[in-house]
């Protein structure tokens, strides 16, 4: 299991986020995009659809349609309905439910940096779990910071 986490400092989430879900779904694989705020999954949702110019990342909101069809479902909770083995948790909220996942992306602004600090402490110490820290250098490309 990998966890990923993606301290958003120059690039904000809705630059950041598209890539992640793109590369998922090339890559043959369903994701789970988890937000508590309504607000905030609406936002993801418009942004999926138009963030390329050329075509869009392929995805619904929960309850739109058949989730279980969805190569990228947006959801207020953590059950993919989708049967998405890989989750991205978008408002700055670790939860240990991603544990079930072969892959979480776990997105931060500053002020949810206390908690993710927590969240890898705590997942320092577990078996069979690999966390990865991503920074962004003064180019503005990530790098594995940790």
């Amino acid at each position: 299991m990998q966890v990923d986490f993606y301290h958003l400092t120059a690039t904000p989430l809705d630059r950041a986020l598209p890539q992640i879900a793109a590369k998922v779904v090339e890559g043959g694989q369903r994701l789970l995009i988890v937000s508590a705020r309504a607000e905030q999954r609406a936002g993801i949702d418009r942004l999926l659809w138009s963030y390329r110019a050329d075509s869009f990342v392929p995805h619904a909101q929960i309850g739109a349609g058949d989730d279980t069809r969805q190569p990228i479902l947006i959801a207020d909770d953590v059950v993919a309905a989708n049967a998405a083995r890989h989750v991205a948790l978008v408002d700055g909220e670790w939860r240990e439910a991603a544990l079930d996942f072969d892959r979480a992306f776990h997105f931060f602004e500053d002020e949810h940096i206390r908690s993710a600090r927590e969240a890898w402490r705590a997942l320092g110490g577990r078996d069979g779990i690999e966390r990865r820290y991503w920074k962004q250098n003064d180019a503005g490309r990530w790098e594995q910071a940790a």
